[in-house]
C-alpha cells in the first residue's frame, strides 16, 4: 500500500505564496503525480501533473504561470509552489500518485487565501 501525505497548507494573504509538499512512502522515480483541489460546494478540480522521469509538466489554465510542480527524488517528495495567490485558490489541496496503474490519494491540506 502506497501512502501519500500532503502538508504545508495554511492561511495566506492575497498575493502571497505557499509551498505544499507531497511525501510518498516509496520511490517516486518515473511516476506520474498530479495535484487537485476542492473548494466547498465544488467538484474536485485538476491543477496539474508532473512526470518525475522527464520532469514533464502540465497545468490547468486557472493556475498556469502562478503554480509550479517539482520534485525531490531523494526525499520521495513532490512540491506544489503557489504564487500570486487569490481568494479563489482557497480549497483543500490533494496529491494523487499513480503507481503501477493504481491511483493513491493523500488526505489533503487546507489552503485559505484571505486578508
Amino acid at each position: 500500500q502506497v501512502q501519500v501525505v500532503e502538508s504545508g497548507g495554511g492561511l495566506v494573504q492575497p498575493g502571497g505564496s505557499l509551498r505544499l509538499s507531497c511525501v510518498v512512502s516509496q520511490s517516486i522515480s518515473d511516476i506520474y503525480v498530479a495535484w487537485h483541489r476542492q473548494a466547498p460546494g465544488n467538484q474536485r478540480e485538476y491543477i496539474g501533473y508532473f512526470f518525475t522521469g522527464s520532469a514533464l509538466t502540465h497545468y490547468a489554465d486557472s493556475v498556469k504561470g502562478r503554480f509550479t510542480i517539482s520534485s525531490d527524488i531523494a526525499k520521495n517528495t513532490v512540491y506544489l509552489e503557489m504564487t500570486s495567490l487569490k481568494a479563489e485558490d482557497t480549497a483543500v489541496y490533494y496529491c494523487r500518485v499513480r503507481v503501477r496503474g493504481t491511483d493513491y490519494w493523500g488526505q489533503g491540506t487546507q489552503v485559505t487565501v484571505s486578508s
